[in-house]
Protein backbone atom coordinates (compact mmCIF):
# COMPACT_ATOMS: atom_id res chain seq x y z
CA UNK A 1 0.00 0.00 0.00
CA UNK A 2 1.53 3.30 -1.08
CA UNK A 3 1.30 6.64 0.75
CA UNK A 4 -1.23 7.83 -1.82
CA UNK A 5 -3.29 4.68 -1.30
CA UNK A 6 -3.40 5.25 2.46
CA UNK A 7 -4.49 8.86 2.06
CA UNK A 8 -7.11 8.32 -0.64
CA UNK A 9 -9.89 6.77 1.46
CA UNK A 10 -13.07 8.76 1.03
CA UNK A 11 -15.23 7.24 3.73
CA UNK A 12 -15.16 4.50 6.27
CA UNK A 13 -16.72 2.84 9.27
CA UNK A 14 -17.98 4.50 12.41
CA UNK A 15 -15.18 3.90 14.91
CA UNK A 16 -15.33 4.82 18.58
CA UNK A 17 -12.13 5.32 20.54
CA UNK A 18 -12.88 4.38 24.14
CA UNK A 19 -11.99 7.37 26.33
CA UNK A 20 -11.01 6.09 29.76
CA UNK A 21 -8.62 8.95 30.51
CA UNK A 22 -5.34 7.24 29.64
CA UNK A 23 -3.32 7.97 26.52
CA UNK A 24 -3.25 10.43 23.66
CA UNK A 25 -6.54 9.53 22.01
CA UNK A 26 -6.36 12.45 19.61
CA UNK A 27 -3.31 11.05 17.79
CA UNK A 28 -5.11 7.71 17.41
CA UNK A 29 -8.15 9.52 16.03
CA UNK A 30 -6.02 11.42 13.52
CA UNK A 31 -4.52 8.18 12.22
CA UNK A 32 -7.91 6.51 11.86
CA UNK A 33 -9.30 9.53 10.05
CA UNK A 34 -6.31 9.40 7.69
CA UNK A 35 -7.41 5.93 6.56
CA UNK A 36 -11.02 6.94 6.07
CA UNK A 37 -12.79 6.16 9.35
CA UNK A 38 -15.46 8.33 10.90
CA UNK A 39 -14.18 8.68 14.45
CA UNK A 40 -15.68 9.56 17.82
CA UNK A 41 -13.89 9.69 21.17
CA UNK A 42 -16.29 8.71 23.92
CA UNK A 43 -17.05 6.73 27.07
CA UNK A 44 -20.80 7.07 26.57
CA UNK A 45 -22.41 3.61 26.53
CA UNK A 46 -24.87 4.47 23.76
CA UNK A 47 -22.06 5.77 21.55
CA UNK A 48 -20.06 2.59 22.09
CA UNK A 49 -23.10 0.44 21.31
CA UNK A 50 -23.63 2.22 17.98
CA UNK A 51 -20.02 1.90 16.83
CA UNK A 52 -19.08 -0.46 14.02
CA UNK A 53 -15.65 -0.96 15.55
CA UNK A 54 -13.97 -0.05 18.83
CA UNK A 55 -10.45 1.08 19.65
CA UNK A 56 -9.07 0.59 23.18
CA UNK A 57 -5.92 2.74 23.35
CA UNK A 58 -3.86 3.48 26.42
CA UNK A 59 -0.57 4.61 27.91
CA UNK A 60 0.17 3.98 31.57
CA UNK A 61 -0.17 1.37 34.27
CA UNK A 62 -2.30 -1.78 34.07
CA UNK A 63 -3.94 -1.13 37.44
CA UNK A 64 -4.91 2.44 36.51
CA UNK A 65 -6.38 1.27 33.24
CA UNK A 66 -8.62 -1.33 34.85
CA UNK A 67 -9.62 1.05 37.65
CA UNK A 68 -10.64 3.71 35.14
CA UNK A 69 -12.69 1.25 33.10
CA UNK A 70 -14.48 0.09 36.26
CA UNK A 71 -15.09 3.64 37.50
CA UNK A 72 -16.68 4.54 34.17
CA UNK A 73 -18.85 1.41 34.29
CA UNK A 74 -17.38 0.08 31.05
CA UNK A 75 -16.16 -3.41 31.94
CA UNK A 76 -19.54 -5.18 31.76
CA UNK A 77 -20.53 -3.17 28.69
CA UNK A 78 -17.32 -4.09 26.86
CA UNK A 79 -17.77 -7.75 27.79
CA UNK A 80 -21.23 -7.63 26.21
CA UNK A 81 -20.14 -5.77 23.08
CA UNK A 82 -16.96 -7.75 22.45
CA UNK A 83 -17.66 -11.25 23.76
CA UNK A 84 -21.39 -11.55 23.05
CA UNK A 85 -22.11 -9.18 20.17
CA UNK A 86 -18.66 -9.81 18.64
CA UNK A 87 -18.02 -6.16 17.86
CA UNK A 88 -14.54 -5.72 16.33
CA UNK A 89 -12.01 -4.16 18.71
CA UNK A 90 -8.37 -3.16 18.43
CA UNK A 91 -6.34 -2.68 21.59
CA UNK A 92 -3.25 -0.47 21.38
CA UNK A 93 -0.34 -0.69 23.85
CA UNK A 94 -1.94 -0.70 27.33
CA UNK A 95 -5.28 -1.34 25.61
CA UNK A 96 -3.95 -4.66 24.33
CA UNK A 97 -2.48 -5.55 27.72
CA UNK A 98 -5.81 -5.01 29.48
CA UNK A 99 -7.30 -7.83 27.39
CA UNK A 100 -5.21 -10.32 29.39
CA UNK A 101 -6.32 -12.21 32.48
CA UNK A 102 -3.65 -10.77 34.77
CA UNK A 103 -1.17 -7.91 34.94
CA UNK A 104 1.87 -7.88 37.24
CA UNK A 105 2.67 -4.17 37.37
CA UNK A 106 2.98 -2.96 40.98
CA UNK A 107 1.20 -6.06 42.28
CA UNK A 108 -1.18 -8.58 40.77
CA UNK A 109 -4.22 -7.15 39.01
CA UNK A 110 -7.16 -8.69 37.18
CA UNK A 111 -7.62 -7.67 33.57
CA UNK A 112 -10.57 -8.00 31.21
CA UNK A 113 -9.71 -11.68 30.80
CA UNK A 114 -10.61 -11.97 27.12
CA UNK A 115 -7.37 -13.82 26.42
CA UNK A 116 -5.50 -16.50 28.34
CA UNK A 117 -2.47 -14.31 28.87
CA UNK A 118 -0.52 -12.37 31.48
CA UNK A 119 1.38 -9.10 31.31
CA UNK A 120 4.89 -9.18 32.77
CA UNK A 121 7.89 -6.87 32.95
CA UNK A 122 11.00 -7.23 30.85
CA UNK A 123 13.72 -8.77 33.02
CA UNK A 124 17.13 -8.82 31.35
CA UNK A 125 20.09 -10.55 32.96
CA UNK A 126 23.39 -12.04 31.85
CA UNK A 127 24.45 -11.31 28.29
CA UNK A 128 21.41 -9.12 27.63
CA UNK A 129 21.55 -7.13 30.90
CA UNK A 130 22.64 -4.07 28.90
CA UNK A 131 19.21 -3.76 27.28
CA UNK A 132 17.23 -0.83 28.60
CA UNK A 133 13.75 -0.90 30.07
CA UNK A 134 11.44 0.58 28.91
CA UNK A 135 11.77 -0.67 25.35
CA UNK A 136 11.58 2.58 23.36
CA UNK A 137 11.94 3.14 19.64
CA UNK A 138 11.54 1.39 16.32
CA UNK A 139 11.67 -2.38 16.01
CA UNK A 140 10.75 -4.92 13.34
CA UNK A 141 7.54 -6.92 13.68
CA UNK A 142 7.14 -10.31 12.04
CA UNK A 143 3.57 -11.44 11.46
CA UNK A 144 3.22 -15.16 12.10
CA UNK A 145 -0.32 -15.81 10.89
CA UNK A 146 -2.90 -14.33 8.57
CA UNK A 147 -5.07 -11.94 10.55
CA UNK A 148 -6.94 -8.66 10.25
CA UNK A 149 -3.67 -7.01 11.29
CA UNK A 150 -1.37 -8.52 8.70
CA UNK A 151 -3.19 -7.70 5.47
CA UNK A 152 -0.46 -7.07 2.90
CA UNK A 153 2.10 -6.62 5.66
CA UNK A 154 3.50 -10.16 5.77
CA UNK A 155 7.05 -8.90 5.29
CA UNK A 156 8.63 -7.49 8.49
CA UNK A 157 8.11 -3.76 9.01
CA UNK A 158 9.21 -1.41 11.76
CA UNK A 159 6.80 0.04 14.30
CA UNK A 160 7.25 2.39 17.23
CA UNK A 161 7.31 1.00 20.79
CA UNK A 162 7.20 2.49 24.29
CA UNK A 163 6.67 -0.12 27.02
CA UNK A 164 8.20 -1.89 30.01
CA UNK A 165 5.70 -4.76 30.15
CA UNK A 166 4.71 -7.27 27.50
CA UNK A 167 2.01 -9.90 27.01
CA UNK A 168 2.78 -13.57 27.44
CA UNK A 169 0.08 -15.69 25.75
CA UNK A 170 -0.70 -19.19 27.02
CA UNK A 171 -2.54 -19.95 23.76
CA UNK A 172 -0.08 -19.47 20.92
CA UNK A 173 -2.89 -19.49 18.36
CA UNK A 174 -3.77 -15.99 19.59
CA UNK A 175 -0.35 -14.67 18.57
CA UNK A 176 -0.42 -12.74 15.30
CA UNK A 177 2.93 -10.97 15.41
CA UNK A 178 6.22 -11.13 17.30
CA UNK A 179 9.22 -8.91 17.91
CA UNK A 180 12.76 -9.45 19.23
CA UNK A 181 14.05 -7.44 22.17
CA UNK A 182 16.23 -9.57 24.36
CA UNK A 183 13.93 -12.46 23.47
CA UNK A 184 10.98 -13.00 21.19
CA UNK A 185 7.68 -11.72 22.55
CA UNK A 186 4.11 -11.13 21.43
CA UNK A 187 3.40 -7.73 19.89
CA UNK A 188 0.23 -8.47 17.91
CA UNK A 189 -2.66 -10.77 18.71
CA UNK A 190 -5.94 -11.82 17.21
CA UNK A 191 -8.77 -14.09 18.26
CA UNK A 192 -11.98 -13.81 16.26
CA UNK A 193 -13.09 -10.16 16.57
CA UNK A 194 -10.43 -9.27 19.17
CA UNK A 195 -7.19 -7.70 17.94
CA UNK A 196 -4.34 -5.98 19.72
CA UNK A 197 -0.92 -4.48 19.13
CA UNK A 198 1.77 -3.60 21.67
CA UNK A 199 3.32 -0.93 19.45
CA UNK A 200 1.78 2.41 18.48
CA UNK A 201 0.45 2.28 14.90
CA UNK A 202 -0.57 5.93 15.17
CA UNK A 203 3.13 6.81 15.61
CA UNK A 204 4.44 4.33 13.05
CA UNK A 205 3.98 6.34 9.87
CA UNK A 206 2.83 4.58 6.70
CA UNK A 207 3.07 1.02 8.03
CA UNK A 208 1.04 1.97 11.09
CA UNK A 209 -1.62 3.54 8.91
CA UNK A 210 -1.64 0.49 6.66
CA UNK A 211 -2.18 -1.76 9.68
CA UNK A 212 -5.15 0.32 10.84
CA UNK A 213 -6.54 0.20 7.31
CA UNK A 214 -6.10 -3.57 7.24
CA UNK A 215 -7.93 -3.92 10.56
CA UNK A 216 -10.89 -1.93 9.23
CA UNK A 217 -11.12 -3.38 5.74
CA UNK A 218 -9.86 -6.94 5.58
CA UNK A 219 -11.02 -8.23 8.95
CA UNK A 220 -14.36 -6.58 9.40
CA UNK A 221 -15.39 -5.36 5.96
CA UNK A 222 -16.45 -2.00 7.35
CA UNK A 223 -15.01 0.36 4.74
CA UNK A 224 -17.15 0.60 1.61
CA UNK A 225 -14.29 0.96 -0.88
CA UNK A 226 -10.80 -0.51 -0.71
CA UNK A 227 -8.16 2.18 -1.11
Amino acid sequence: MSDSDVNSCASGPRVVIIDYKLGNVRSVANALEAVGATVEISSNPDTLKNAEALILPGVGAFEDGMNNLRTLGLVELLNELVLVQKKPILGICLGMQLMAKTGFENGIHTGLGWLDAEVVRFDFTGEISHLKVPHVGWNDVRFVKESPLSGELNAPHSYYFVHSYYMRCADTTDVAGVCEYGHEFTVALQRDNICGVQFHPEKSQKHGLALMKSFLTEAHQLVEAVC
